[in-house]
This record gives C-alpha cells, sequence and structure tokens, in this order.
C-alpha cells in the first residue's frame, strides 16, 4: 500500500496550526520541543514537557524555572517538585514571589494534653481575592492515601464512622481557614450570622455554603467548592492517625469546643476568631472545634460502598456531612473522625464551611 505523504507518521513531529498536541504524540525533541508544548493549553503536556526539560542542563533548567510563572497552580507546583531540592541561589526568591509560603509550628501533646513536640512546618498557597480588600488563602494540600474512619479498637467509634478503608486522594487547595463573616460580607454582600466580628466564622446552610462557592468560581474563574468528606478528613488528620492532629487529645490552648465546665458563662461560649489556634501539619487552621464545618456529600449511614478516590459521594437525599465538631460540642464530637448528618437547608448556629479547589485550576 502507498504512504499517503500527508499522513503524519509515528515519529513525526506534531507541529502547526491551533491544534492542541495529543497526550501520547510523538513531538519535536530538544529545548525547542519543550518550548512548544509549554506553549499548550493543555496542563498534562506541559507538566510532561517540564520533567523532559532536565535532560538539557541550564537551558532546560531556565525553562523550569520560568515555569513557576505559568497560570496553571498545577504547572507551577510541577515545576516547583523538580526545583525545590537545588541548591541555586536565586530559587528561593522565585519560589517565595510565584509560589508563597508561610511558616508555623506544629505541636502535639502526650495523653494529658501536655506539649512534647513542636515542630517548624511551611505551606504554599496562593491569594485569593474575594473582594473590597478581603482576601482567603488556598493552601496546597498533595495527594496521598489514608485510612479514613475509626478503627474497630477505637472506644469512641459508632457504627457511621466504619469500617475504616484506605481513600487515595488527589492534591487539591483548601481554605487556610473557615470562611469568615467579613470575607462572606465582601463577596456576597449580606450577613447571615448571628456574631457581628468580621474575623469570625461566619454560620450558614450548606445551600447557602454552594451559593457562595458558585458565586467564587464566577469572580474568579476557577471552580471552587467545597470539600469532600474523604478530602476533609485528609486535610485534617494531615498524615496523622490519632483522634486529633495534635494527638490523643484536647485543651482549651488548643481547640475552641466544650470542655469539662459546662457552668462557663454563656457570653464565653461563642466562636473565636479563625488562626486563634495552633494549625495542624498541613497549616490548615480550626479543623478541631469553633465550628462546623459543611462537605459537599450526602448522608450515608456508614462506609459501606464508599468511594476511594477522594471523590463525593451522592446519593437522593437532602441531608448532608458535617465534620469537626464546635465551640458547642465536648472533645468526642471534635475528632478527625466523627461525623454529623444534617438537613441541607438547615442553618446551624455553630455551622460553616471552607472553600476548595481542584489543583489543576
Amino acid at each position: 500500500m502507498t504512504e499517503n505523504p500527508n499522513q503524519p507518521r509515528e515519529y513525526d513531529a506534531v507541529l502547526g496550526g491551533e491544534s492542541q498536541v495529543p497526550l501520547s504524540a510523538a513531538v519535536l525533541g530538544g529545548i525547542p520541543g519543550v518550548k512548544s508544548r509549554l506553549a499548550s493549553p493543555i496542563v498534562e503536556v506541559k507538566i510532561a514537557a517540564l520533567s523532559e526539560a532536565l535532560k538539557y542542563g541550564e537551558p532546560g533548567l531556565e525553562l523550569i524555572i520560568g515555569a513557576l510563572q505559568d497560570e496553571s497552580i498545577a504547572v507551577r507546583f510541577a515545576a516547583y517538585s523538580l526545583l525545590k531540592d537545588r541548591d541555586e541561589l536565586n530559587l528561593k526568591g522565585q519560589f517565595q514571589k510565584y509560589l508563597p509560603n508561610y511558616e508555623f509550628d506544629v505541636i502535639t501533646v502526650n495523653a494529658q494534653g501536655k506539649e512534647n513536640s513542636r515542630r517548624r512546618h511551611y505551606a504554599h498557597f496562593f491569594p485569593e481575592d474575594l473582594g473590597n480588600g478581603s482576601v482567603q488563602e488556598m493552601v496546597y494540600i498533595p495527594g496521598g492515601t489514608f485510612m479514613m474512619g475509626c478503627p474497630a479498637r477505637d472506644k469512641y467509634r459508632r457504627d457511621k464512622e466504619s469500617p475504616q478503608h484506605q481513600v487515595r486522594v488527589p492534591a487539591f487547595f483548601a481554605g487556610k481557614y473557615s470562611i469568615t463573616r467579613g470575607q462572606w460580607q465582601a463577596l456576597m454582600g449580606n450577613n447571615p450570622s448571628w456574631l457581628k466580628f468580621e474575623k469570625r466564622p461566619v454560620q450558614v446552610s450548606w445551600d447557602e455554603a454552594v451559593e457562595f462557592c458558585d458565586r467564587l468560581s464566577q469572580q474568579t474563574g476557577k471552580k471552587y467548592r467545597l470539600l469532600s468528606e474523604a478530602e476533609w478528613e485528609y486535610a485534617c488528620r494531615a498524615g496523622t492517625t490519632t483522634l486529633f492532629h495534635f494527638g490523643e487529645t484536647i485543651t482549651r490552648q488548643l481547640v475552641n469546643y466544650e470542655d469539662d465546665y459546662p457552668d462557663r458563662p454563656l457570653h464565653s461560649k461563642q466562636p473565636t476568631d479563625v488562626g486563634s489556634f495552633p494549625p495542624n501539619a498541613f497549616g490548615l487552621y480550626d479543623m478541631h472545634g469553633n465550628v462546623w464545618q459543611w462537605c459537599s456529600d450526602r448522608c450515608h449511614e456508614n462506609y459501606n460502598g464508599a468511594p476511594t478516590d477522594g471523590s463525593s459521594w451522592e446519593t437522593t437525599n437532602n441531608y448532608r456531612v458535617m465534620r469537626g465538631g464546635s465551640w458547642a460540642n465536648f472533645a468526642g464530637l471534635c475528632r478527625s473522625d466523627y461525623r454529623c448528618l444534617v438537613s441541607e437547608g438547615g442553618r446551624r448556629v455553630y455551622g460553616g464551611f471552607r472553600v476548595a479547589v481542584s489543583s489543576s485550576s
């Protein structure tokens, strides 16, 4: 059969026009090929090109450094992962300029609630403008695998927290804090909370939380959403397997929750400003206590049949999952694995939310 001269062959370079480069296509080699693919609108093509760029020495390194300025957060983090262990003096400044980070202490405590370690951590983030000078810092949560749910041996275990199962969670970004009343006001133009303090978590229904995400998506062009239940627990644990990300117990120096003194004056029983307590190893604040946090999932009586890819679990009921406990709950309800099942239309005076967005946005 005569070969059609106009038909690309297996090892031809893919060139020309406005066409997108297929992921499986053979492409132009060398630095010109890397540059060509870095100009592609397809994120996966750009990331593959960055890995190849390392083969070309200094010119390839310059291309990777340049990718720290890419409009895609996923491409920026791919470039960062290739550069982070290098010793070039100019890289640290580049990271901080295009992938800013913040430092914080991660604390663990013993069974008596006494601090037994303090380690310095850092997390990358990008700032999202909510309008009127209000900014939410979106923290990079690296992907990974964890055991979701409560171990059978745990004395706190409830049927709705079982069976424990392995879940693989892709990388994503989560709000450093729960959305505050001031942030809600900046984006939505009203205040649904009974609290008037701008830095305290807003209290809203699930429907209202989703409306906020939709409005933020329209404003930014990114697809903002609530965390799935699996993402929430993974982000809360931050690599730990204990009841709380601090250890097996918490105190009022670590979490805003209802302690063993129920006769405290009522005015002291309310949410605190976000960020008033130490964060976990991912750099997220108030994952335990302060206000419950809405997740995207609909309710299920247990984890039988739950997705294992970190996605939201959908059915047809009108109940949603809340996580984390609140200022009005005892420690057992603030555990990393505790689940609260609530009507999606109900506004809870102790219920708030934080936002998430895909790392590929």
